[in-house]
């Protein structure tokens, strides 16, 4: 008899959560739940913490801290090196970016044809994404080494520099700004390619044929009607690039960290140094989050500006 009640309750169990996932108005948020699961607990309660952190006393070795609202922020932005850090990031930020969409587009026009061996090229331009970006930088840093770098030898070997001219790509000013924008613009490459190639695949060829026979030019075929049609993908490239270049470290850590003379600090190099490194929790936490209105600004923008584009 049990058992027999035991079999009646599975169906009608299943008729249940069947009807759930027939009903849309459920369905969407059951599908959804487990990513904003994660968000909450990957991002939102360590955001929330960096929050509590940054309007506190909090630092390494004490089990209390104080509430002292905006003294950690009124102390940090006065000084040099968080000037000097704050004009580093946008010089990072703006330059990659510009880079990286510029290469992009061009990338992504030329997969956009049929030629032979081009999943060999897909596969080479994805290799940068995949692959762990620690380990990439790492190979990056050997590269760029004063005394093995390869660009030297090959340049040295074409008598293009002497064995006394090497230059130094991490332990000049320039040079090493310039160093960390190139590898990450190696880094987020593929990613803004492979969105502005979905963008691309989506126009429909009529318009393409209909510029060709109207005998439009290559340049004002891609700024006139290419681009245009492609804004809305083109800004949320940059807006995830944007985010990337802003509050990522790693190439920073692992090239110059920082160096020389502070010249590659950038905000989320300085806050892992002044809060992990350093101690001073709190003072790292304002650190990290005193963009956070900016960036949040600038990604309304973008998004406002790409959903009119979306409606026109």
């Amino acid at each position: 008899m049990a058992t027999l009640e035991r079999d009646l309750r599975a169906p009608a169990a299943g008729r249940r959560f069947g009807f759930v996932l027939d009903r849309p108005e459920w369905l969407g948020p059951l599908m959804i739940a487990p990513a904003v699961l994660y968000i909450v607990a990957i991002v939102g309660l360590p955001f929330l913490l960096a929050l509590y952190y940054s309007v506190s006393d909090i630092s390494m070795g004490r089990r209390t801290l104080g509430f002292v609202g905006l003294k950690n922020f009124i102390s940090v932005i006065p000084t040099s090196k968080f000037q000097t850090s704050l004009q580093n990031t946008f010089v990072f930020a703006i330059v990659s970016q510009v880079l990286v969409i510029i290469l992009a587009n061009i990338l992504a026009l030329a997969l956009l044809k049929e030629f032979r061996g081009k999943w060999v090229v897909r596969l080479l331009l994805l290799l940068p994404w995949v692959a762990p970006i620690s380990l990439g930088t790492i190979g990056w840093l050997w590269i760029l080494d004063s005394i093995y770098s390869v660009i030297n030898w090959t340049l040295e070997a074409f008598g293009l520099i002497t064995a006394d001219g090497w230059p130094m790509y991490l332990g000049k000013p320039y040079l090493a700004m310039g160093s960390v924008i190139t590898v990450h613009v190696w880094r987020l490459l593929p990613l803004a390619t492979v969105i502005i190639l979905a963008g691309l695949t989506s126009i429909p060829k009529d318009i393409h044929d209909a510029a060709q026979v109207d005998g439009a030019s290559f340049w004002r075929h891609h700024f006139q009607i290419t681009v245009p049609l492609i804004r809305p993908i083109l800004l949320v490239a940059l807006l995830f690039g944007l985010v990337f270049a802003f509050t990522d470290m790693v190439v920073i850590f692992v090239l110059t960290r920082g160096g020389p003379y502070d010249t590659t600090q950038v905000l989320a190099s300085l806050a892992f140094f002044t809060g992990i490194q350093g101690g001073d929790l709190a003072e790292g936490a304002a650190i990290a989050i005193f963009l956070f209105p900016l960036l949040l600004a600038v990604a309304f923008v973008f998004l406002r500006i790409a959903r009119r584009s979306e409606v026109t």
